[in-house]
Protein backbone atom coordinates (compact mmCIF):
# COMPACT_ATOMS: atom_id res chain seq x y z
CA UNK A 1 0.00 0.00 0.00
CA UNK A 2 2.52 2.61 -1.18
CA UNK A 3 0.18 5.63 -0.94
CA UNK A 4 -1.03 4.99 2.59
CA UNK A 5 -4.14 3.30 1.23
CA UNK A 6 -4.91 0.60 -1.31
CA UNK A 7 -6.92 2.81 -3.68
CA UNK A 8 -5.60 4.51 -6.80
CA UNK A 9 -8.00 5.61 -9.56
CA UNK A 10 -6.80 6.89 -12.90
CA UNK A 11 -9.12 9.61 -14.18
CA UNK A 12 -7.53 9.45 -17.63
CA UNK A 13 -6.82 6.09 -19.25
CA UNK A 14 -7.39 4.77 -22.75
CA UNK A 15 -8.57 1.88 -24.85
CA UNK A 16 -6.67 0.48 -27.82
CA UNK A 17 -9.51 -0.20 -30.23
CA UNK A 18 -9.49 -3.38 -32.38
CA UNK A 19 -9.48 -2.90 -36.13
CA UNK A 20 -12.92 -4.36 -36.75
CA UNK A 21 -14.76 -2.28 -34.15
CA UNK A 22 -16.79 -0.39 -36.78
CA UNK A 23 -17.02 -2.85 -39.68
CA UNK A 24 -18.90 -5.39 -37.58
CA UNK A 25 -21.30 -2.92 -35.99
CA UNK A 26 -22.51 -0.43 -38.61
CA UNK A 27 -25.24 -0.83 -41.26
CA UNK A 28 -24.04 -2.68 -44.34
CA UNK A 29 -24.09 0.45 -46.51
CA UNK A 30 -21.26 1.94 -44.41
CA UNK A 31 -19.00 -1.09 -44.08
CA UNK A 32 -16.69 0.03 -46.90
CA UNK A 33 -16.24 3.60 -45.66
CA UNK A 34 -15.86 3.34 -41.87
CA UNK A 35 -12.45 3.49 -40.16
CA UNK A 36 -10.60 0.19 -40.47
CA UNK A 37 -7.15 -1.08 -39.61
CA UNK A 38 -4.77 -2.08 -42.41
CA UNK A 39 -1.28 -3.62 -42.46
CA UNK A 40 1.31 -1.33 -44.08
CA UNK A 41 5.04 -1.48 -44.66
CA UNK A 42 5.85 0.32 -41.39
CA UNK A 43 3.11 -1.30 -39.32
CA UNK A 44 -0.65 -1.20 -38.78
CA UNK A 45 -2.71 1.97 -39.03
CA UNK A 46 -6.28 3.20 -39.19
CA UNK A 47 -7.49 4.11 -42.67
CA UNK A 48 -10.62 6.20 -43.12
CA UNK A 49 -12.39 7.10 -46.35
CA UNK A 50 -11.68 10.75 -47.24
CA UNK A 51 -8.78 11.17 -44.81
CA UNK A 52 -5.43 11.79 -46.48
CA UNK A 53 -3.10 10.10 -44.02
CA UNK A 54 -3.29 6.75 -42.18
CA UNK A 55 -3.53 7.05 -38.40
CA UNK A 56 -0.76 5.09 -36.69
CA UNK A 57 -0.97 4.34 -32.96
CA UNK A 58 2.41 3.11 -31.76
CA UNK A 59 2.91 5.92 -29.25
CA UNK A 60 -0.56 5.22 -27.87
CA UNK A 61 0.31 1.64 -26.90
CA UNK A 62 3.94 1.71 -25.75
CA UNK A 63 3.69 2.31 -21.99
CA UNK A 64 6.10 0.05 -20.14
CA UNK A 65 8.26 -0.60 -23.20
CA UNK A 66 11.97 0.01 -23.32
CA UNK A 67 12.69 3.49 -24.76
CA UNK A 68 13.98 2.11 -28.04
CA UNK A 69 10.67 0.28 -28.49
CA UNK A 70 8.54 3.41 -28.11
CA UNK A 71 7.90 4.15 -31.77
CA UNK A 72 5.03 5.49 -33.88
CA UNK A 73 4.51 2.38 -35.98
CA UNK A 74 3.71 -1.08 -34.60
CA UNK A 75 1.66 -4.11 -35.54
CA UNK A 76 -1.54 -4.57 -33.57
CA UNK A 77 -0.81 -8.22 -32.76
CA UNK A 78 2.43 -7.19 -30.99
CA UNK A 79 0.91 -4.88 -28.38
CA UNK A 80 -0.42 -5.55 -24.88
CA UNK A 81 -3.93 -6.93 -24.93
CA UNK A 82 -5.35 -4.74 -22.16
CA UNK A 83 -6.35 -1.99 -24.55
CA UNK A 84 -8.98 -4.17 -26.18
CA UNK A 85 -9.39 -7.14 -23.81
CA UNK A 86 -10.93 -6.17 -20.44
CA UNK A 87 -9.75 -9.35 -18.72
CA UNK A 88 -6.16 -8.59 -19.69
CA UNK A 89 -6.67 -4.97 -18.67
CA UNK A 90 -7.56 -6.01 -15.13
CA UNK A 91 -4.26 -7.87 -14.90
CA UNK A 92 -2.44 -4.77 -16.14
CA UNK A 93 -4.28 -2.63 -13.59
CA UNK A 94 -3.28 -4.98 -10.81
CA UNK A 95 0.36 -4.92 -11.86
CA UNK A 96 0.33 -1.09 -11.75
CA UNK A 97 -1.59 -0.91 -8.47
CA UNK A 98 -4.63 0.70 -10.11
CA UNK A 99 -8.06 0.23 -8.53
CA UNK A 100 -10.10 1.73 -11.37
CA UNK A 101 -9.86 3.74 -14.57
CA UNK A 102 -11.91 6.32 -16.45
CA UNK A 103 -11.63 5.21 -20.06
CA UNK A 104 -11.15 7.47 -23.08
CA UNK A 105 -10.83 6.67 -26.80
CA UNK A 106 -7.51 6.78 -28.63
CA UNK A 107 -7.30 10.53 -29.36
CA UNK A 108 -6.60 10.70 -33.09
CA UNK A 109 -9.18 8.01 -33.82
CA UNK A 110 -11.83 9.90 -31.86
CA UNK A 111 -10.88 13.18 -33.59
CA UNK A 112 -11.50 11.47 -36.94
CA UNK A 113 -14.91 10.36 -35.70
CA UNK A 114 -15.82 13.84 -34.49
CA UNK A 115 -14.72 15.32 -37.83
CA UNK A 116 -17.03 13.05 -39.85
CA UNK A 117 -19.50 15.40 -41.56
CA UNK A 118 -22.04 12.94 -42.97
CA UNK A 119 -24.71 12.79 -40.28
CA UNK A 120 -25.81 9.18 -40.77
CA UNK A 121 -22.25 7.90 -41.02
CA UNK A 122 -21.19 9.89 -37.97
CA UNK A 123 -24.08 8.61 -35.87
CA UNK A 124 -23.45 5.04 -37.01
CA UNK A 125 -19.78 5.00 -36.03
CA UNK A 126 -20.48 6.75 -32.71
CA UNK A 127 -23.14 4.16 -31.87
CA UNK A 128 -20.80 1.35 -32.88
CA UNK A 129 -18.07 2.79 -30.68
CA UNK A 130 -20.36 3.21 -27.68
CA UNK A 131 -21.66 -0.34 -28.03
CA UNK A 132 -18.12 -1.72 -28.12
CA UNK A 133 -16.88 0.24 -25.12
CA UNK A 134 -19.96 -0.53 -23.06
CA UNK A 135 -19.28 -4.24 -23.62
CA UNK A 136 -15.69 -3.68 -22.47
CA UNK A 137 -16.76 -1.87 -19.29
CA UNK A 138 -19.50 -4.40 -18.53
CA UNK A 139 -16.77 -6.93 -17.79
CA UNK A 140 -15.85 -5.09 -14.56
CA UNK A 141 -18.04 -1.99 -14.08
CA UNK A 142 -16.45 -0.99 -10.79
CA UNK A 143 -12.96 -1.09 -12.29
CA UNK A 144 -13.90 0.67 -15.55
CA UNK A 145 -15.85 3.88 -16.03
CA UNK A 146 -16.83 4.28 -19.67
CA UNK A 147 -17.59 7.69 -21.18
CA UNK A 148 -20.38 7.81 -23.73
CA UNK A 149 -19.05 9.47 -26.87
CA UNK A 150 -21.40 12.39 -27.57
CA UNK A 151 -22.34 12.72 -31.24
CA UNK A 152 -21.89 16.21 -32.68
CA UNK A 153 -23.87 15.78 -35.90
CA UNK A 154 -27.63 15.71 -36.11
CA UNK A 155 -28.19 18.37 -33.46
CA UNK A 156 -28.50 18.31 -29.68
CA UNK A 157 -31.55 16.02 -29.83
CA UNK A 158 -29.43 13.32 -31.46
CA UNK A 159 -26.82 13.85 -28.75
CA UNK A 160 -29.37 13.30 -26.00
CA UNK A 161 -30.84 10.27 -27.75
CA UNK A 162 -27.42 8.58 -27.84
CA UNK A 163 -26.69 9.39 -24.21
CA UNK A 164 -30.11 8.01 -23.23
CA UNK A 165 -29.35 4.86 -25.20
CA UNK A 166 -26.05 4.10 -23.48
CA UNK A 167 -25.93 5.79 -20.07
CA UNK A 168 -26.97 3.36 -17.36
CA UNK A 169 -25.34 0.34 -18.97
CA UNK A 170 -22.90 -1.26 -16.51
CA UNK A 171 -19.88 1.01 -16.10
CA UNK A 172 -21.13 3.79 -18.42
CA UNK A 173 -21.19 6.73 -16.02
CA UNK A 174 -19.92 9.79 -17.94
CA UNK A 175 -19.78 11.40 -21.37
CA UNK A 176 -16.96 12.74 -23.50
CA UNK A 177 -17.28 15.63 -25.93
CA UNK A 178 -15.11 16.41 -28.97
CA UNK A 179 -16.88 19.64 -29.89
CA UNK A 180 -20.11 21.24 -28.76
CA UNK A 181 -23.36 19.39 -29.50
CA UNK A 182 -24.18 21.92 -32.23
CA UNK A 183 -21.21 20.60 -34.25
CA UNK A 184 -18.83 23.54 -33.81
CA UNK A 185 -16.33 24.84 -31.25
CA UNK A 186 -18.59 27.78 -30.40
CA UNK A 187 -21.32 27.45 -27.78
CA UNK A 188 -24.81 28.08 -29.13
CA UNK A 189 -28.20 28.42 -27.40
CA UNK A 190 -29.38 25.03 -28.69
CA UNK A 191 -26.68 23.35 -26.60
CA UNK A 192 -28.61 24.28 -23.46
CA UNK A 193 -30.87 21.26 -23.75
CA UNK A 194 -27.78 19.03 -23.46
CA UNK A 195 -26.39 20.92 -20.44
CA UNK A 196 -29.81 20.69 -18.80
CA UNK A 197 -29.98 16.95 -19.41
CA UNK A 198 -26.50 16.33 -18.01
CA UNK A 199 -27.03 18.50 -14.94
CA UNK A 200 -30.34 16.77 -14.22
CA UNK A 201 -28.66 13.35 -14.48
CA UNK A 202 -25.58 14.41 -12.49
CA UNK A 203 -23.29 13.34 -15.34
CA UNK A 204 -19.89 15.06 -15.74
CA UNK A 205 -18.88 16.40 -19.17
CA UNK A 206 -15.39 15.24 -20.14
CA UNK A 207 -13.11 16.90 -22.68
CA UNK A 208 -9.87 15.15 -23.53
CA UNK A 209 -7.25 17.90 -23.93
CA UNK A 210 -9.14 20.13 -26.40
CA UNK A 211 -12.20 20.64 -28.55
CA UNK A 212 -11.70 20.37 -32.29
CA UNK A 213 -13.54 19.98 -35.57
CA UNK A 214 -10.34 19.43 -37.57
CA UNK A 215 -9.03 16.17 -38.92
CA UNK A 216 -6.12 14.34 -37.28
CA UNK A 217 -2.73 15.38 -38.63
CA UNK A 218 -3.86 18.81 -39.82
CA UNK A 219 -1.86 20.66 -37.17
CA UNK A 220 1.57 19.10 -36.78
CA UNK A 221 3.84 20.23 -33.94
CA UNK A 222 7.54 19.66 -33.32
CA UNK A 223 7.08 18.23 -29.83
CA UNK A 224 3.65 16.61 -29.39
CA UNK A 225 2.02 16.75 -25.98
CA UNK A 226 4.09 19.45 -24.33
CA UNK A 227 1.38 22.15 -24.23
CA UNK A 228 -1.83 20.24 -23.76
CA UNK A 229 -3.57 22.99 -21.77
CA UNK A 230 -3.64 25.68 -24.48
CA UNK A 231 -7.31 25.21 -25.39
CA UNK A 232 -8.66 25.07 -21.86
CA UNK A 233 -8.60 28.79 -20.87
CA UNK A 234 -10.57 29.62 -24.01
CA UNK A 235 -13.22 27.02 -23.19
CA UNK A 236 -13.46 28.14 -19.57
CA UNK A 237 -14.01 31.77 -20.55
CA UNK A 238 -16.49 30.72 -23.22
CA UNK A 239 -18.58 28.70 -20.79
CA UNK A 240 -18.42 31.31 -18.02
CA UNK A 241 -19.29 34.34 -20.13
CA UNK A 242 -22.00 32.57 -22.11
CA UNK A 243 -23.77 32.06 -18.77
CA UNK A 244 -23.72 28.24 -18.89
CA UNK A 245 -22.80 27.94 -15.21
CA UNK A 246 -25.34 30.54 -14.10
CA UNK A 247 -28.09 28.61 -15.89
CA UNK A 248 -26.78 25.20 -14.78
CA UNK A 249 -25.12 25.70 -11.38
CA UNK A 250 -24.44 22.00 -10.81
CA UNK A 251 -22.85 21.21 -14.17
CA UNK A 252 -19.32 19.76 -13.90
CA UNK A 253 -16.66 19.91 -16.62
CA UNK A 254 -13.54 17.75 -16.64
CA UNK A 255 -10.55 18.57 -18.86
CA UNK A 256 -8.39 15.45 -18.99
CA UNK A 257 -4.62 15.46 -19.55
CA UNK A 258 -4.15 19.24 -19.33
CA UNK A 259 -2.24 19.60 -16.01
CA UNK A 260 -3.00 22.45 -13.60
CA UNK A 261 0.16 24.34 -12.65
CA UNK A 262 -0.91 27.09 -15.06
CA UNK A 263 -4.30 27.62 -13.39
CA UNK A 264 -3.44 30.24 -10.69
CA UNK A 265 -1.96 32.57 -13.31
CA UNK A 266 -4.94 32.19 -15.65
CA UNK A 267 -7.44 32.78 -12.83
CA UNK A 268 -5.57 35.93 -11.81
CA UNK A 269 -5.53 37.31 -15.36
CA UNK A 270 -9.19 36.51 -16.05
CA UNK A 271 -10.31 38.19 -12.82
CA UNK A 272 -8.05 41.16 -13.46
CA UNK A 273 -9.46 41.83 -16.92
CA UNK A 274 -13.01 41.16 -15.74
CA UNK A 275 -12.75 43.79 -13.01
CA UNK A 276 -11.27 46.33 -15.42
CA UNK A 277 -13.92 45.80 -18.09
CA UNK A 278 -17.05 44.99 -16.07
CA UNK A 279 -17.99 48.67 -15.35
CA UNK A 280 -18.42 49.38 -19.08
CA UNK A 281 -19.15 45.91 -20.53
CA UNK A 282 -21.74 44.78 -17.96
CA UNK A 283 -21.07 41.08 -18.46
CA UNK A 284 -23.95 40.09 -16.21
CA UNK A 285 -22.14 37.36 -14.28
CA UNK A 286 -23.34 36.40 -10.84
CA UNK A 287 -19.83 35.66 -9.53
CA UNK A 288 -16.19 36.39 -10.19
CA UNK A 289 -14.81 34.27 -13.05
CA UNK A 290 -12.40 32.46 -10.73
CA UNK A 291 -15.33 31.39 -8.55
CA UNK A 292 -16.88 29.56 -11.49
CA UNK A 293 -13.55 27.88 -12.22
CA UNK A 294 -13.17 26.72 -8.61
CA UNK A 295 -16.71 25.32 -8.62
CA UNK A 296 -17.18 23.79 -12.07
CA UNK A 297 -13.82 23.07 -13.70
CA UNK A 298 -11.87 19.87 -13.00
CA UNK A 299 -8.39 19.28 -14.37
CA UNK A 300 -6.53 16.03 -14.96
CA UNK A 301 -2.75 15.65 -14.73
CA UNK A 302 -0.13 12.93 -15.02
CA UNK A 303 3.05 14.64 -13.88
CA UNK A 304 2.90 18.29 -12.82
CA UNK A 305 5.42 18.83 -10.05
CA UNK A 306 4.98 22.61 -10.15
CA UNK A 307 1.23 22.27 -9.72
CA UNK A 308 1.57 19.78 -6.89
CA UNK A 309 4.01 22.08 -5.06
CA UNK A 310 1.46 24.90 -5.32
CA UNK A 311 -1.70 23.01 -4.37
CA UNK A 312 -2.59 25.78 -1.94
CA UNK A 313 -3.39 28.00 -4.94
CA UNK A 314 -5.99 25.64 -6.46
CA UNK A 315 -9.05 23.79 -5.23
CA UNK A 316 -7.77 20.25 -4.45
CA UNK A 317 -11.29 18.89 -4.98
CA UNK A 318 -10.97 19.77 -8.67
CA UNK A 319 -7.65 18.05 -9.47
CA UNK A 320 -7.52 14.41 -10.58
CA UNK A 321 -4.53 12.20 -11.33
CA UNK A 322 -4.54 10.02 -14.42
CA UNK A 323 -2.06 7.44 -15.68
CA UNK A 324 -2.70 7.95 -19.44
CA UNK A 325 -2.09 4.22 -19.83
CA UNK A 326 -1.24 2.71 -22.28
CA UNK A 327 0.16 5.86 -23.94
CA UNK A 328 3.78 6.97 -23.99
CA UNK A 329 3.23 9.42 -21.10
CA UNK A 330 2.26 6.64 -18.68
CA UNK A 331 4.67 5.39 -16.01
CA UNK A 332 3.30 1.85 -16.06
CA UNK A 333 3.97 -0.34 -14.17
CA UNK A 334 5.39 2.11 -11.62
CA UNK A 335 2.66 4.77 -11.41
CA UNK A 336 2.65 4.73 -7.64
CA UNK A 337 6.39 5.57 -7.52
CA UNK A 338 5.82 8.70 -9.61
CA UNK A 339 2.90 9.77 -7.45
CA UNK A 340 4.76 9.05 -4.23
CA UNK A 341 7.77 11.10 -5.24
CA UNK A 342 5.76 13.97 -6.69
CA UNK A 343 3.42 14.34 -3.69
CA UNK A 344 6.07 14.55 -1.00
CA UNK A 345 4.95 17.30 1.37
CA UNK A 346 1.24 17.04 0.61
CA UNK A 347 -0.99 16.16 3.54
CA UNK A 348 -2.82 12.86 3.27
CA UNK A 349 -6.24 14.47 2.83
CA UNK A 350 -5.17 16.30 -0.34
CA UNK A 351 -3.25 13.27 -1.59
CA UNK A 352 -6.35 11.10 -1.22
CA UNK A 353 -8.48 13.64 -3.07
CA UNK A 354 -6.29 13.82 -6.16
CA UNK A 355 -5.41 10.11 -6.32
CA UNK A 356 -8.86 8.60 -5.87
CA UNK A 357 -11.55 10.45 -3.90
CA UNK A 358 -12.32 13.10 -6.53
CA UNK A 359 -12.58 10.43 -9.23
CA UNK A 360 -14.74 8.22 -7.02
CA UNK A 361 -17.15 11.10 -6.37
CA UNK A 362 -17.38 12.24 -9.99
CA UNK A 363 -17.61 8.84 -11.65
CA UNK A 364 -19.36 6.70 -9.09
CA UNK A 365 -16.60 4.24 -8.21
CA UNK A 366 -17.55 2.22 -5.14
CA UNK A 367 -14.56 2.62 -2.84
Amino acid sequence: MPLGNSILISADSHYTEPGDIFINRVPSKFKDVVPRMERMEKGDAWVYEGFKEPINFGLNVCAGNEPENMKPWVNFDEIRAGGYDPKARLEEQDRDGISGEVMYPTPRLSVAMYATEDVDLHLSIVRAYNDWQSEFCEHAPNRFCGLVMMPNRGGPKATIEEMERVLGRPGMRGVTMGCYPNGTTTIKPEDDMVWEYLEDKGIPVNIHVALSVGRPGEHKVKLPGWGRFFDVPTRMIEMIFSGVFDRYPNLEIMFAEVDFGWLPYVKEQIDNNYQRLEPTNKFGLQKMPSDYIDRHIHLGYMTDSFGVRNMDLVNPERVLWGSDYPHISADYPFSWRTIQSSTIGLNQKVKDLITYKNAARMYGFDI
